[in-house]
Order: structure tokens, then sequence, then C-alpha cells
């Protein structure tokens, strides 16, 4: 059955903890749907992980609304949040309200999510007054990662955490469905947690969340080269591709169990 608002609002109630990950094309989506995962993030990470891209803000409305429409092809159940990516929803919240609409219509998804919390607080309401859920992301925004000076952690100080508990709130009031928390202290996002009535969603932001999200590709292991603290790998998909490898050079695969056969009369009167 299809997942909802309504759930997720009914998860963070009864503290049953929400599930997340990051899927871009329908064999992954249609994996973790069929897991039973509550939620799948169509992220602008794909820049990075998919199209090998330095950092995310060369990710297009494109580029989104491609990915988006494998996705919710291929999971029926789970809730399917897609990132606006940079430069589609800061010049203006014409621009915001567009192109949130054109990933629902279009890349068919369920609600879309985008960077900051009082800044776009005006952005954030006119969404989710066109009737379009709307996921607020605040911590460590990747769209800023300049203004940020580097993908650091977020909310260490006294000044920076009380804003974010403020970005926190007043997206809540300005109509998030829920908040997605990226690389803070985890004591603060567990007073963020009960400050809102609002589902959040963490990623390096420690236990204390309604939920959890990580990126696909760090979950199976395939991000070899860049692995965040926050990151947990439960499967080693370089070793299985290196006994492939192996396997092959060795004469072990493919094996009798995966090739198939012929009548030997046949064979005789060929060769």
């Amino acid at each position: 059955m299809k997942k909802t608002i309504l759930d997720l609002y009914k998860q963070k109630e009864n503290k049953q903890k929400i599930t997340m990950v990051t899927s871009y094309d329908y064999s992954s989506a249609r994996l973790l749907d069929n897991a039973g995962i509550d939620m799948i993030l169509i992220g602008d990470s794909l820049g990075m992980v998919v199209l090998g891209y330095e950092d995310t803000l060369s990710v297009t409305m494109e580029d989104m609304i491609h990915h988006s429409r494998a996705v919710s092809r291929g999971a029926k159940n789970a809730f399917i949040v897609a990132d606006l990516p940079f430069m589609s929803y800061q010049a203006s919240v014409e621009d915001a309200v567009k192109n949130s609409g054109r990933l629902l219509k279009e890349g068919r998804v369920n609600a879309v999510k985008l960077e900051g919390g009082l800044e776009f607080a005006s952005h954030i309401k006119a969404i989710s007054n066109a009737f379009i859920p709307v996921m607020a992301h605040i911590g460590l925004t990747p769209q800023a990662v300049h203004m940020l000076g580097g993908y650091r952690v977020q909310g260490k100080d006294e000044i920076l955490a009380k804003k974010l508990i403020k970005d926190a709130k007043v997206a809540e009031e300005s109509g998030a469905f829920a908040l997605l928390l990226e690389c803070i202290p985890y004591a603060l996002a567990e007073i963020i947690t009960k400050e809102v009535s609002i589902p959040t969603i963490g990623i390096g932001a420690g236990k204390y969340c309604d939920g959890q999200v990580l990126v696909w590709h760090d979950l199976l292991g395939l991000n070899t080269e860049f692995k965040p603290k926050f990151a947990k790998a439960y499967a080693n998909t370089l070793e299985g591709i290196k006994k492939y490898i192996d396997e092959v050079k060795q004469g072990e695969f493919p094996s009798q169990e995966h090739s198939f056969s012929m009548a030997d009369e046949i064979l005789r009167k060929i060769y």
C-alpha cells in the first residue's frame, strides 16, 4: 500500500523509526520498495555518485526529472521525494513553485525537498500552498558548499545551533511536512526533533531523529573514494566484483548451473 504523509506523521507519533534511502534508477527503487523502505529520495547527490560531477551544483531540472521518472516506475509503495536542484528555486518564489510542480507532474514524485530554512520560508509556504508537499533540508546544505567553506559539521556553536532550531520551527510554520537534518551534533538533532511536530530525517545527525536516510551507493559500499563518517556500508560490493573477476580468470564462472545445454544428437550433426 502506498505510503502517505499521514503514515509518516503516525510513525513519528508512535515513535516508529522512518527509513529512507536515496535511489536514482528503476532497479534500485524496485529493490528498496520490495524490501519495505518507507521513503525514497531522488537526491541531487546523483550529480556526484552517478554523473561524476565534483559537487551537486551542476545537476539540472532535466536530470532530476529523468531520474525521478525512473524511480517512480520502480517504487509503487514508498513515499517518493525529489530534490529541487541548484538555482531551480533560489531566484524566485515563482521558480520554486513552477519547478516543484514539474517534479510532481513530470517526475511523478510525491514531494520535493529544498535546502534552507528561514531564508526560504516564503518559498516553502508558496510550494505548500500549491498543494505540493515540501521537505526542508537544514544543517549541512551541499548546494551552499562554497558559502559554508566545505562539507563541515554545522551547528556546533551556540549561535549556529540556535539558528538551526529557528530554521526548523520556521520551516514547519511555513508548511514543510518534514525536515532533513544533515551533519549536525546528535544532541542538537534531538532538540529539534522534540521541538517540531513534523518528522525529522537524519543523515549524520545521530539516532534521535525520527528517521534516517543513507545514500544508496554508501549503503552498498559502492562509494570507495569518499567515505563520510555518517555512512555505513551494509554490503561489500567491491569484494563481490573482485570475486567475479577472479572466478572468470580461473574458469570457475560460468559453471554448468549458469549455462545452457543442447541435445547431443544435434551437437554431433553440426560438429
